[in-house]
Parts: C-alpha cells; sequence; structure tokens
C-alpha cells in the first residue's frame, strides 16, 4: 500500500536502546551476587566470558550520561535475580536492590525511563539444581521475585518486560549455552518448563496489576512472520506450521490465557504437550498484559517438510540453533532479502509485516525490546568507529516502521540492542552490536573506554527530530 502521506512518530514515542544484565553488567559474583545459569553453563573457550562483560556494574553513571548525551527517552535492561536473592528465594541482598535503586535514579535524574525486564535467560543456579523450571516451586520462586521488584521498584518504573525470548529459551535452549556435560533437556521436559514460566507470569501479571496499577506490563517474545517459499499449498501450510508453532502459541497463552490450537494438538500428537493441574486454566486467563513486547531480527521462508532428516539444519552463522522439524516445516532460502556476513537475513519490510500480524492478531500496542545489526567494528586511532551498515540497518528499519505506525499498528517505542557494546553469548567481542563502543578484547580488558560510534550521533538526531525525515 502507498500511502499520499506517512503518519508521524507518536509525541511521547520511546526512543531507546536495550542490554542485559548478563551481558553487559560484569561484578559476575561482587557485592552478594550468586551464580545464575549462565555463569554455570559451558561456554566456548575462545571467547569472552561474563564475568568483567562491559564492567557497566562499575560504570552505569557514566553509560547514563552517554545515554542521555544520545537523546535516549528509555533504557531497557534487565536485572539480574542472583543479585536480588542470591538462594533464589528468602532473604533479599540489600547491596542488589541499591544497585538497581541507583541505575533507576540515574535514569530519571536525565529524564529517560526506565524499562525493566525481570528475567533475562539468568536463573539462579541453585533453583537450576532443584530442577529449575521443570519444577513447579520455581513458580513460587519467579512470583515471590516479582513481588520484591515490585516493593522496591513498583513506584518508579512504568513499564515492565517479564521473561526475554521464552520461545528461544524453549526452541532453542542451546542458543544461551549448554548444562555441564551438554545435555539439554528433552522436547517434553521443555514444554513443560514452558508451561511452569507461562504460569509463572500470568501470577506475576496478576500480581503486577494489583501492586503497581499505574504501570504497564508485557511478554518480551522473538516474533517473525515466516514466507512460504512458493505458491505451492503445502509450502503455505508449513510457514503457517512453523509462524504458530515458534510465535502465536508464545504469545497467545498470556494474551487469551490457553495455547493455540494447532499447537496444542501438535504438542499432543508427539507426546511432548505439558502436564495441566486442576486450576493452571483459571492463572492462565489472568495474566491480561498491557502490551505485547517485540523482539525481531529477521524472517524465515519456509517450504513443505520432505519427512526426513533433511528438513533439519543448522542456522547459517549459528551452528547452536538447528532450523526445521521433520514432518513439520523444512527451511528455504529467499533470494528476495539481504544477508549479514555472519549469514542472518536482513528484511526491514519484514519488520513492517510481522508489526501488521501481531497488531491485528493482539490488538495491543507494541514496543519494540530488540532490533540490530552485530558487526565486528574497528576503533580507529582516533577514537572514531565508523559503522554506516548499523546506521543503514536501523534507518530502513525505522522506515518500516513509520509504514507500519501508517497502517494502524499501535507502537509505544523503539529500544534497538544495543545501547552499548555487550558480550555476545557465542562471539564475545567480535560481533557488536552497540551504539557506543567498548575499548576491550576477548581477554584483553584494556581501559574498557567508550566511544561513541557514527551511529550514536546519527540515532542522536533521529530521536531529537522523533523521526521526521525517515
Amino acid at each position: 500500500m502507498i500511502y499520499k502521506e506517512l503518519k508521524p512518530f507518536p509525541e511521547h514515542f520511546l526512543w531507546g536502546a536495550s542490554t542485559s544484565a548478563y551481558q553487559v553488567e560484569g561484578a559476575a559474583a561482587e557485592d552478594g551476587k550468586s551464580p545464575s545459569i549462565i555463569d554455570m553453563y559451558e561456554h566456548p573457550s575462545d571467547v569472552a566470558d561474563f564475568s568483567v562483560a562491559s564492567d557497566h556494574y562499575h560504570r552505569y553513571k557514566e553509560d547514563i550520561a552517554l545515554f542521555a548525551q544520545m537523546g535516549l527517552k528509555a533504557y531497557r535492561f534487565s536485572v539480574a535475580w542472583t543479585r536480588i536473592l542470591p538462594r533464589g528465594t528468602g532473604a533479599v541482598n540489600e547491596k542488589g536492590i541499591s544497585f538497581y535503586r541507583d541505575v533507576i535514579a540515574e535514569c530519571r535524574k536525565y529524564g529517560i525511563e526506565p524499562v525493566v525486564t525481570m528475567y533475562h535467560f539468568d536463573l539462579p543456579w541453585c533453583l537450576e539444581e532443584r530442577g529449575g523450571w521443570g519444577n513447579r516451586e520455581t513458580i513460587d520462586a519467579f512470583v515471590n521475585y516479582a513481588r520484591v521488584l515490585f516493593e522496591n521498584f513498583g513506584g518508579d518504573v512504568r513499564y515492565w518486560l517479564t521473561i526475554n525470548e521464552q520461545n528461544t529459551m524453549i526452541l532453542h535452549p542451546g542458543a544461551i549455552g549448554l548444562p555441564k556435560g551438554g545435555k539439554l533437556p528433552s522436547r517434553k521436559e521443555l514444554y513443560q518448563q514452558n508451561h511452569h514460566m507461562m504460569l509463572a507470569q500470568a501470577r506475576t501479571m496478576k500480581l503486577f496489576h494489583e501492586m503497581v496499577p499505574q504501570g504497564m506490563i508485557g511478554p518480551a517474545l522473538n516474533l517473525t512472520a515466516m514466507y512460504a517459499a512458493s505458491c505451492r499449498p503445502e509450502d503455505a501450510i508449513a510457514a503457517h506450521n512453523w509462524e504458530v508453532l515458534r510465535c502465536w502459541n508464545f504469545a497467545d497463552v498470556p494474551v487469551y490465557g490457553w495455547y493455540h490450537p494447532l499447537a496444542w494438538e501438535y504438542m499432543n500428537d508427539r507426546d511432548i504437550a505439558p502436564e495441566v493441574q486442576e486450576g493452571d486454566r483459571e492463572i492462565l486467563k489472568d495474566a491480561k498484559p498491557d502490551f505485547i513486547a517485540m523482539n525481531y531480527y529477521s524472517t524465515a521462508t519456509i517450504a513443505a517438510s520432505r519427512g526426513d532428516a533433511s528438513d533439519v539444519a543448522a542456522r547459517a552463522g549459528d551452528q547452536q540453533i538447528m532450523l526445521g522439524e521433520q514432518g513439520v516445516y523444512r527451511p528455504a532460502e529467499n533470494e528476495y532479502v539481504g544477508k549479514t556476513q555472519y549469514g542472518w537475513v536482513v528484511d526491514p519490510v519484514g519488520f513492517r509485516y510481522t508489526l501488521r500480524k501481531t497488531y491485528e492478531r493482539y490488538h495491543l500496542p507494541i514496543l519494540i525490546t530488540e532490533n540490530g545489526i552485530g558487526a565486528p567494528d574497528i576503533l580507529e586511532p582516533d577514537g572514531s568507529v565508523h559503522d554506516g551498515y548499523r546506521i543503514e540497518f536501523i534507518r530502513e528499519h525505522l522506515h518500516q516502521m513509520r509504514l507500519a505506525i501508517t497502517d494502524g499498528v499501535e507502537m509505544l517505542g523503539y529500544c534497538p540492542w544495543a545501547a552499548i557494546d555487550v558480550v555476545s553469548t557465542h562471539q564475545g567481542y567480535r560481533k557488536r552490536y552497540g551504539f557506543i563502543y567498548v575499548d576491550r578484547d576477548e581477554f584483553d580488558l584494556k581501559g574498557l573506554e567508550r566511544h561513541p560510534k557514527d551511529s550514536f550521533y546519527w540515532y542522536q538526531n533521529v530521536i531529537k527530530e522523533n523521526g521526521e525525515s525517515l
């Protein structure tokens, strides 16, 4: 659809950027913090670990001052559960509370809206040892953790995200690391974990609306539209299969209170459906999210399954993620989209398409909480970083977002990945996403100096003009 005139970005649009605790903070064993599963999982020996990361824990004031200079209206960050409750539940670590209270206050000092993610992959290790998300006791532990957060920060934080990329954790568990010995849970176990997370999320959302009535809360999912590889009807069915199983099944539960019917039949057919106890359905119906938080990087193109092992292949550039499922769908190539040097699809128009589909399905405002391009940025001798590829990527995606707004999609804000360079889970500091360069290598910390990239100044201008030229 070609419009006569594009709508502007909303007046109070949340121009922001994102990080996560384990990828940016460092201080992995300081001030009472206990290990999370991230700290204890097997980690590639040739890339940086998370013990220091970008040292945001000690440099948050410097970093937030730079965010303010860039003009950010919002900063999306996660709280490390293990800083707040080192034993997963029970006694509260006041040093952890103080740290996040100070981060929030520093944001407020500059007029930056804090957007808090409650859980970004980093389950306390002590809970994992007792069965993790496979143990229903972890539901109570998460709700207790949520209560502590709402009691301490509910008056100062309006926007909350429950669980980051739950669909990634369930569909691609190896993406965040491998347990010692490399054995991943079975699919039956994963879907039971998923059910427990859904229950924890629903109870937390209900509690939030009671304790923080002035706030807004939503799930943060990795969503993407799927293209059929051809006009062949079987390809269209396969694309719908994967779109439902990968995306809508994880968003339908908090919004509608139960699993997508196709996904439920799929789980039952393969004997991987979760055990549902009496009262679970009633709990799920009480979630009532206020918005959808969406992480978007790329689309996928899908062909009909051949019904054999050829349906499955590793994703280009990321051997930890396998795509395809025998009897369900097969990944296909798309000649009409670009790719990064890591093999990730680049599809700004698909961003608009996904926004339209998501809003049409849920009729809830959308907050973008991740979108970005990873690259081995180069620090020049004069301290500059010329990342024109990042500017082009974000410009094209923002233009498509403006088209989606003109299409009628209600947008709350845009918080791309990442505000500052963070540890990429599998590529360390070889793959950078930030607007701000952190001067360190995989193992040489150097001085950890901060250097704004060209994209920093470009985004600064976009925010200043409220995206008028996009």
